[in-house]
């Protein structure tokens, strides 16, 4: 007879480094006959009775194994003391981060961010919820100027849609010796590229439909902080306003994490030689990338994170109509809202009402996705000519 193989037995995986985490983490215990994946559980409820603590799953509402892989992965990734929160969207997760500002208070925050932040900021200033002071980002001074009376920093790094880099060791020290709470986006960067929680924030948000999620296909948020008190706060304000996602979106973000690290690394060198072309392209009045050693952001980018990114903006010649015309020109690029899927998204972000009237008119934001670089290039370049015609 056959011997069956012994079960694997576990072990610590907690020192693996992160371009395998994202393939290594959220898997079943490896056991024998276990599935390589994970399972989607679908359920609403849960079997119980009797008294109910913190351990009990009990609703679908409070809690899902689905959303715990990923949670698990994110984590790990972050560096977090303490499981990631799934949410139903960015914004869910942004709305929830919001929620640990006192009624009245004041929030400081980059006057280039995601214009989602911007819009839900200032509609809860409109309700006389808190108050917003904006600042440039990149000014260390002027936004630790800005800390005096703030409870909240919120900071973008690289900003959208200007790619400003803010300070964030500098940043986030001056706020925590403030007693101000702290929250980095870290959607454009991704923990592969820079770990806010490791410079001192205290929370830190993504856009899991961006670069994590990374194929187009999924509309999901998350938080991530290494404090059990905030983490309470956070899990009750998404179970309370019934911010949750569901579980086949979380199990396909997962999915779409496996391949993050690959993607990154192409898409961040795709971009920054497209950055480099698009510098000395007639078409092109400005280009902004934190790869390009004269971008005002170089340096400190390229002192606090792993790479660069793989978005770039830029600002062609030409009035608006011209801009849009050569966008409609493209083929290989996909003009649209969103970033960090597979493939290249390409748009004019003025074309949002909600967009700060400090980003030029013209600006164009390109998701750099995975494809053949030549082929980007000449359907890019093709497009812009067009303009300087």
């Amino acid at each position: 007879m056959t011997a069956r193989p012994e079960t694997p037995s576990a072990h610590s995986t907690d020192a693996l480094r992160p371009d395998t985490v994202v393939v290594a983490g959220g898997r079943p215990a490896p056991e024998h006959d276990a599935p390589v994946g994970p399972s989607i559980v679908l359920t609403s409820t849960y079997r119980g009775s009797g008294g109910l603590d913190a351990a009990d799953r009990a609703y679908g509402r409070y809690s899902n194994p689905t959303w715990e892989d990923m949670e698990e992965v994110l984590a790990r990734l972050e560096g977090a003391g303490q499981p990631g929160l799934l949410y139903a969207s960015g914004l869910a997760a942004i709305a929830s981060v919001l929620s640990l500002l006192p009624a009245g208070g004041r929030l400081v925050m980059p006057r280039h961010s995601y214009q989602g932040s911007l819009a839900l900021a200032k509609d809860l200033e409109a309700r006389g919820l808190l108050t917003i002071v904006t600042v440039d980002v990149a000014d260390t001074e002027e936004v630790v100027a800005a800390l005096g009376a703030a409870d909240l920093l919120w900071l973008e790094s690289p900003t959208n849609p200007m790619l400003e880099v803010a300070d964030l060791p500098a940043l986030l020290a001056a706020a925590r010796e403030r007693g101000v709470l702290t929250c980095v986006d870290n959607t454009f960067a991704t923990p592969l590229v820079q770990r806010p929680l490791e410079h001192g924030a205290d929370v830190v948000v993504h856009s899991v439909t961006k670069y994590l999620a990374g194929h187009s296909d999924v509309v999901l948020g998350a938080a991530v902080t290494s404090d059990p008190g905030l983490r309470d706060r956070l899990r009750a304000h998404r179970s309370l306003h019934g911010a949750i996602p569901g579980p086949f979106e979380a199990w396909l973000a997962l999915r779409g994490m496996r391949t993050l690290a690959l993607r990154i690394e192409r898409s961040a060198a795709t971009a920054g030689e497209l950055a480099r072309r698009l510098q000395e392209h007639p078409a092109v009045l400005e280009v902004r990338y934190p790869g390009l050693p004269g971008d005002p952001g170089h340096e400190r980018a390229a002192a606090q994170m792993d790479g660069f990114g793989a978005i770039v903006a830029i600002v062609p010649a030409g009035d608006v109509d011209a801009v849009e015309a050569a966008v409609d020109r493209l083929r290989v690029w996909t003009p649209a809202t969103s970033l960090g899927g597979v493939e290249s998204l390409i748009e004019r972000r003025r074309r949002h009402h909600e967009e700060p009237r400090s980003v030029p008119e013209t600006l164009l934001r390109l998701s750099v996705g995975i494809e053949n670089v030549e082929d980007l290039w000449e359907d890019l370049d093709h497009a812009l000519r067009a303009i300087d015609r």
